[in-house]
């Protein structure tokens, strides 16, 4: 059984973190897994979106503090980097459990989908090291007294406080995460893959950039599928009333 296990269902990745005797707890080999699965999602053309989520209780409980170890994803900064840089639509589905590192991995998700079960928090504080994903994607998401209130005491938030902060997208009774998550996917499959590619390129590249030089780059990335047969096939479909037949080209 693997440790995060993966599969691709109607052109939509599926990440699973799959150790959930552990809480689903991020060790050497997850992260190596996880580097895998998104290097697969952002080169393979046959893919178009992913869904990340978790088994059993928890969605994850972040790095496994159990282990010490320095390989190529071993390093917080390269696990979220890689995740950062997909291009493609990524749902997490957040079925419970979610602290420390796995709120990177949730952040960097494009839209979040939470179970009525989910817990989301730092608690490094309480372990005597301190955080990634808090300081610099927390900090930037919330008010920042309210993020080092989190980040300071370790204390977790629920579902519903995580909601009225905007951390996620929508809170939904537990059995209901994943059905929900699939009419959200089967959504967002409706629409053209190169287009939903583009807009989330812009958006994210444009974070740190002034509003001249977001204009210029979100520009040029249109301009450059403006060609393309996606393109070509959604105003064709459009002028004559019908429903698009996309090809991610």
């Amino acid at each position: 059984m693997a440790k995060v296990e993966f599969e691709v269902r109607n052109r939509v990745a599926y990440i699973t973190l799959n150790r959930p005797e552990q809480l689903n707890a991020i060790d050497l080999e997850m992260r190596g897994l996880l580097y895998e699965a998104w290097q697969e999602v952002k080169f393979n053309p046959d893919i178009w979106m992913a869904v990340v989520t978790g088994t059993g209780r928890s969605f994850s409980t972040g790095h496994d503090l159990k282990e010490q170890g320095f390989g190529r994803v071993d390093r917080t900064e390269d696990l979220y980097l890689d995740q950062r840089n997909v291009f493609k639509p990524i749902v997490a589905a957040i079925n419970g459990i979610c602290l420390a590192q796995a709120c990177g991995i949730m952040f960097l998700s494009d839209i979040r989908i939470a179970s009525e079960r989910a817990q989301i928090g730092w608690p490094q504080v309480k372990r005597g090291i301190s955080s990634v994903s808090g300081p610099t994607l927390l900090a930037h998401a919330v008010p920042l007294n309210i993020a080092l209130e989190v980040i300071l005491t370790g204390d977790f938030i629920d579902a519903q406080r995580a909601l009225q902060l905007g951390i996620v997208n929508k809170v939904v009774p537990h059995e209901q995460l994943m059905p929900e998550t699939e009419a959200l996917v089967a959504k967002l499959m409706d629409n053209a893959p190169l287009a939903m590619r583009a807009l989330k390129e812009a958006a994210v590249r444009g974070q740190n950039l002034a509003l001249p030089e977001r204009i210029r780059m979100a520009n040029l990335i249109s301009r450059g599928i403006s060609g393309s047969a996606d393109s070509k096939e959604g105003i064709q479909a459009f002028i004559e009333k019908r429903a698009p037949v996309w090809q991610g080209r």
